[in-house]
């Protein structure tokens, strides 16, 4: 048969057919004289009319059925057989006529290309240098000028902040001299007039009003306790770092598909991996059924399971976000991009190791080590530290990106301790690009916790897994990126006293940075310890002290008092009251009988609460000399709500304005954190159970939980040491400032009592032995 294929491509013609091993049967007498033995073969050729039917026949059908050979077959006077070979052989033939075709298409496109390079290479060769003159070494020295970009850009960082601490000890001459230029003229000091500001601007809907995706996440320097940013410090509680070594990256990537590989199946699946139930309580939640987890993974639950673990947390959620997949992606593999898009819940972040970068440099593929430290904001709550492995995968076919993050400890030994013990399960999210900008996020948590106990107030909020659940994770994703979209916001027709965009985006950073100092400093973040002033298990009041001696934050002892209360009305009640500054001047324990007047105002989302805003303090009393103002932030969702604010002086606010860089501004927020919580009953046991329903009802009650964060600087002298009486004064301001609170919303106005302890503002002179800002 090969051979006979071979004839039939020198041929060419198809009329002949090549009998198999039977046709020896049928070759008559005669043959070659030098082989006795041998007998020569006759071929049989087709007539023209055969060759004519069976070509009709192979246009219409190459691979013809038992049936339709034998009807040609006896129309032709052929047997069923030669009609079988004419037509492999006829294919046969085909194919090799297409096989030289392409051949010869793609022998000169590969010329094409050979030349174009040397075209090309020839090009380079006599590329000069547009600084020198000289030839340039493109291609030679990427390496190295990426490495030279890098230090670059982080010697201009340097020089910036250096800049600003010199801008603000010895004035613009000292920061021109500096720089290199001549020292500028300072536009005009801020109008402050009340007529100018109107209205309140609206958040932009269209996403076509922002810039471009690589602008959505700018790195904001943010400032910790000790004055560097948090994503550089070594991780505590750890002497070294944490690393994969070399030969342990092939388990490293195995573990990444099988994480992968459960995590989109989690995301993907309902019943009977998930189960809808509503609990006694009337809320609807899906339920992860753990016996059908350990039948689809049982990898996972073999090498994960562990008796240490006394706690199993998972939830999952989805919503729609203003953010592509690109730019979310981006910020999850950026660490102090993380933690600037959950300021609320990571309070630490750091990538450790990059075991894959992605190929070519795209972020599919990548695969970094990393760790992080999670809140929730009260020290009440312990945080929880994990190192981790995250990966990415980009599914192009579905176009969607999927994010994963799982445990180190199953191959690695030495990890630090963390209290309580902690390890996040292969949780993350998946990624589905829609129309015009926007995202659906399905995100699942997982996670498995040591048994400690916690306070009785924040048992039913952490048990239930709203303190670390996938709904916690996914309503801050959605409040943080509608804020990214107003930060790059175009076309804001009304900026209040605001007089650029620039100056708008600087406003943003420096309330940025005031939310997450308030954030990190009223948790137990990064080791922070606080101390309770009464041995009574109801009393939450706990208090610490920190030396600050960076910029960012005012410097000397800082005395911080935080309390938590349980309040029957829902936290956007709550919210409502705090978040308007008329209302809450006129709680005498936090105004001092000031007045507060709103001069500039940016939306920072769809909801109303979500605004940033600049307020003038006392405007009748203020000269247009001496103008203290304060810069406050609310926001708001389903899973709990903040109103921070500061007080801040207006030349500060004037360097915002004309674009200098506000991360050197002090800072010294206070604040509030609401979130929506039931009734803690006296049978919450220490492991957090839920309390049972009221006598007579069939659901608890409804509430709240209202964390009250108070901060002063009570010394100058870093090295000042703090006497009791401070400790009792902040100590009775924090428990009346929450006693006004509940008295106002119980009696439904703000005529509240006035026989407390003076305000703040009386609070930080007392403490400080100086007139208070």
């Amino acid at each position: 048969m090969r051979s006979g294929k071979e004839e039939m491509e020198s041929g060419g013609s198809g009329s002949e057919l090549h009998l198999d091993e039977k046709s020896v049967n049928e070759i008559q007498e005669g043959g070659d004289p030098q082989l006795p033995n041998a007998k020569k073969k006759r071929y049989h050729r087709h007539t023209a009319r055969q060759i004519q039917e069976m070509e009709a026949l192979f246009k219409e059908c190459p691979h013809p059925d038992d049936k339709q050979r034998m009807r040609l077959s006896q129309e032709l006077g052929l047997k069923p057989r030669q009609v079988k070979f004419w037509f492999q052989n006829r294919r046969t033939q085909m194919k090799a006529q297409q096989d030289r075709a392409e051949n010869v298409m793609l022998r000169a496109e590969n010329e094409n290309l050979k030349n174009e390079n040397y075209r090309l290479q020839a090009a380079l060769r006599n590329v000069i240098c547009p600084n020198c003159g000289g030839p340039a070494m493109l291609g030679e020295m990427g390496f190295d000028e990426q490495q030279l970009r890098i230090d670059n850009a982080r010697l201009k960082e340097e020089l910036e902040r250096v800049c600003c601490i010199a801008s603000r000890y010895g004035g613009p001459q000292v920061q021109a001299m500096l720089t290199g230029g001549a020292p500028s003229l300072l536009p005009p000091s801020l109008d402050l007039d009340m007529n100018i500001y109107s209205s309140r601007q609206n958040f932009p809907q269209d996403p076509s009003m922002v810039t471009t995706c690589s602008e959505l996440m700018p790195t904001i320097p943010i400032l910790a306790t000790d004055g560097q940013p948090p994503a550089a410090n070594v991780p505590e509680g750890g002497g070294s770092l944490v690393l994969v070594e070399e030969e342990k990256y092939g388990l490293a990537l195995d573990l990444a598909l099988s994480s992968m590989d459960e995590l989109v199946k989690m995301c993907h699946l309902t019943e009977p991996l998930w189960l809808r139930s509503g609990d006694k309580y009337g809320a609807t939640k899906e339920v992860l059924d753990y016996e059908e987890h350990a039948r689809f993974f049982p990898y996972h639950y073999s090498k994960l399971c562990s008796a240490e673990f006394g706690i199993k947390e998972a939830s999952r959620d989805s919503a729609v976000i203003i953010m592509n997949s690109i730019t979310l992606v981006d910020a999850f593999l950026d660490a102090n991009k993380w933690m600037e898009l959950f300021p609320s819940i990571v309070s630490r972040a750091k990538t450790i190791q990059v075991i894959a970068s992605g190929i070519s440099g795209h972020a599919s593929g990548s695969l970094h080590l990393m760790y992080a430290e999670l809140q929730v904001l009260s020290p009440l709550v312990p945080t929880r530290e994990t190192y981790f492995l995250r990966n990415c995968q980009q599914n192009v076919e579905e176009g969607t990106w999927a994010i994963v993050d799982f445990p180190i400890d199953s191959f690695h030994e030495n990890l630090p301790p963390s209290f309580p013990r902690y390890r996040r399960r292969p949780s993350g999210c998946v990624i589905q690009d829609m129309p015009n900008g926007y995202s659906r996020v399905t995100w699942v948590e997982h996670g498995e916790i040591e048994e400690k106990p916690v306070h009785p107030i924040f048992g039913q909020f952490v048990c239930t897994e709203m303190a670390f659940g996938a709904q916690r994770w996914l309503a801050v994703l959605q409040r943080q990126c509608e804020r990214v979209a107003s930060l790059m916001a175009r076309n804001i027709s009304d900026l209040g006293v605001i007089p650029s965009p620039e100056a708008r985006r600087n406003l943003m950073r420096l309330s940025q940075r005031m939310i997450r100092t308030f954030c990190i400093n009223i948790s137990t973040s990064g080791g922070q310890s606080w101390t309770a002033i009464s041995d009574s298990g109801d009393d939450t009041v706990r208090v610490t002290t920190r030396k600050i001696t960076e910029p960012g934050q005012p410097n000397g002892v800082v005395l911080a008092a935080v309390s938590s209360t349980w309040l029957p009305y829902p936290h956007y009640q709550v919210f409502d009251l705090l978040k308007d500054e008329r209302r809450r001047s006129q709680l005498d324990v936090l105004s001092n009988g000031n007045s507060l007047h709103e001069v500039a105002h940016i939306a920072n989302g769809s909801h109303p609460g979500n605004c940033i805003s600049l307020l003038r303090i006392n405007v009748a009393s203020n000269s247009s000399q001496h103008v203290e103002l304060m810069l406050q932030e609310s926001c708001t969702d389903h899973s709990g709500s903040l109103v921070v604010y500061s007080t801040i002086d207006v030349d500060s606010v004037q360097l915002a304005m004309n674009g200098e860089d506000p991360s050197c501004i002090p800072l010294l927020p206070i604040g509030f954190s609401i979130v929506p919580a039931v009734c803690p009953g006296p049978t919450s046991g220490k492991d957090g159970s839920v309390p049972p329903p009221p006598e007579g009802g069939d659901s608890p009650i409804s509430g709240c939980l209202l964390t009250v964060g108070l901060q002063v600087l009570a010394s100058t002298v870093p090295t000042a040491k703090l006497n009791l009486s401070s400790i009792t004064a902040i100590n009775t301001h924090i428990c009346n400032t929450v006693h006004q609170i509940s008295s106002a919303l119980c009696n439904g106005s703000l005529n509240c009592p006035t026989d407390h302890v003076g305000p703040l503002v009386g609070l930080c002179s007392e403490l400080s032995g100086s007139p208070g800002k």
